[in-house]
């Protein structure tokens, strides 16, 4: 018996690079970004970004897990009521700090300097979008990332594969292997939302990295490559009607 597609995990990334934070559940907004998801992102050095005309800047301007594997060793929090974010990682005291404020941001840039010790090149400064979101493709509003296409590749190579190392909002179960790679311009319902996939996430280097012990453990790209003649994992997608979604929703093509 076919098994219907749910919403296994849902997931956001406050600051761009940190801890992925699970929800329950969320609410999109049609034209918006995934709630809560690369609000704030950490510049290595001037990144070029003007907070009065906001673009989308390469990852590789950020403290992110494809220029710093460590960074995947700090963990954080965000509290979207208070804007608190608390953090911690080995051989530090912990931190916490309002975000968005001056005195919490140039705390949190002094912190992780001290945590990614010679891996910080350059001086470390939050941005904070304003609005705007520090997203890998300045098309990826909402991410999605089918399972079944993480175990399949995890069966290939004969690892396992933590889901997390795909960074993504969503995280579906039910669907084929790879079926994301050919469903651009399909609408997808998720939950009471109605949503359009734009194009498969093509990967980086990010995802060579453990995301529980920040070791580059992985060459997963290659891997891609080799076995199925992409580099994709996962899905890309514009939010056109909004409503709630949860985990254990139903994820239905339209």
């Amino acid at each position: 018996m076919t098994v219907p597609a749910r919403i296994a995990a849902l997931y956001r990334h406050p600051v761009k690079g940190l801890t992925p934070e699970p929800l329950t559940g969320a609410r999109l907004d049609a034209g918006a970004a995934f709630p809560g998801d690369r609000l704030y992102a950490v510049e290595i050095g001037p990144s070029g970004f003007d907070p009065e005309a906001p673009a989308h800047i390469s990852k590789m301007r950020f403290a992110v897990l494809a220029r710093i594997p460590a960074l995947a060793r700090v963990v954080s929090r965000w509290d979207e009521a208070t804007g608190v974010l608390s953090l911690s990682a080995p051989g530090l005291a912990p931190l916490t700090v309002a975000l968005g404020r001056p005195e919490g941001d140039r705390a949190l840039e002094a912190w992780l300097t001290n945590a990614l010790g010679e891996e910080a090149t350059a001086p470390l400064r939050v941005l904070d979008g304003g609005g705007h979101r520090f997203m890998d493709d300045p098309k990826g509003a909402v991410s999605v990332l089918n399972l079944a296409s993480v175990w399949d590749l995890s069966e290939k190579i004969g690892r396992p594969l933590d889901p997390l190392r795909f960074r993504a909002n969503v995280h579906v179960e039910g669907w084929e292997p790879w079926i994301e790679n050919d469903v651009a311009g399909r609408g997808l319902r998720l939950g009471d939302a109605m949503l359009r996939a734009l194009k498969p996430i093509r990967r980086c280097v990010a995802v060579d990295v453990d995301p529980a012990t920040g070791d580059r453990d992985a060459d997963l790209v290659t891997d891609l490559m080799r076995l199925y003649g992409h580099a994709f994992c996962g899905l890309y997608l514009s939010v056109e009607a909004g409503g709630r979604l949860a985990i254990g929703d139903p994820v239905d093509w339209t």
